[in-house]
């Protein structure tokens, strides 16, 4: 546990010394620790640069134990639903430190090229549930992973961002097509819980064949029911609203 809090102190990838200097053992005794980590995947070396990070299995139980928070297990009932209702897939992501995780997935029976696991962070700019988070939690929070991201993809400065947080704020969802898996759209809308200024993300995941006018702004309508139903449910009142606080 000393090697794994100290990895995760570290907030990255970290050498078998800067490892053993944060556990304050030996660095032959930090290394037996992360051989036996790295075999249950706990840990696994990074064999361009030889640094340790966070493996498969431990990702596994960190997106498990969000899922057992309440505000996720509650949400992810009614994307259940909604998906039982749609018959599209849907997915809940909650805030992390390095962007949006995915912690549940519901599947559709509308067959889809490729499906983002349980425990993947999305893109803040390019995805739906990542463009909830831009609009509604302090910039504080969103600003590194925001430059980050822009910085690499073509079309988003400053302005761009801004009128975003404003339109997605206004309507209250936020509609994506091909950002993170081409050929596919995705409608997301923010899942508020009381006294909790960090909102979850549910959205809607469809072929973009499928994504016609019609049926996009129906799927449209019942995210943003099931959104306020899994809202209320949480004890959201509407007096906490994130918005209040974007950009301090």
């Amino acid at each position: 546990m000393r090697v794994l809090e100290a990895l995760f102190s570290g907030g990255g990838p970290m050498s078998l010394s800067t490892l053993a200097q944060a556990s304050g053992m030996a660095p032959s005794k930090v290394h037996r620790y992360l051989v036996s980590l790295g075999r249950v995947g706990l840990t696994f070396q990074e064999s361009s640069s030889g640094l340790y990070d966070f493996g498969p299995a431990m990702r596994r139980l960190g997106a498990e134990s969000l899922r057992r928070t309440n505000e996720v297990a509650v949400t992810s009932s009614h994307a259940e639903a909604l998906r039982n209702n749609t018959g599209h897939s849907v997915n809940v992501a909650v805030w992390g430190d390095q962007g949006p995780i995915v912690v549940s997935w519901a599947y559709g029976t509308r067959p889809l090229p490729l499906t983002v696991r349980v425990g993947a962070t999305l893109p803040l700019l390019s995805s739906s549930v990542g463009q909830i988070f831009l609009a509604y939690l302090p910039a504080s929070l969103t600003r590194a992973s925001c430059d980050r991201e822009s910085a690499t993809t073509p079309g988003w400065d400053d302005r761009r961002v801004l009128a975003a947080q404003a339109s997605i704020r206004d309507q209250g969802y936020a509609v994506t097509s091909g950002g993170v898996i081409p050929g596919i759209v995705s409608v997301a809308a923010p899942v508020f819980a009381a006294g909790d200024p960090m909102p979850l993300a549910v959205s809607v995941v469809l072929p973009a064949i499928e994504s016609t006018g019609e049926h996009l702004e129906e799927l449209t309508q019942q995210l943003l029911d099931t959104a306020t139903a899994a809202s209320t449910d949480l004890g959201y009142d509407g007096d906490n609203r994130i918005d209040d606080v974007v950009g301090q």
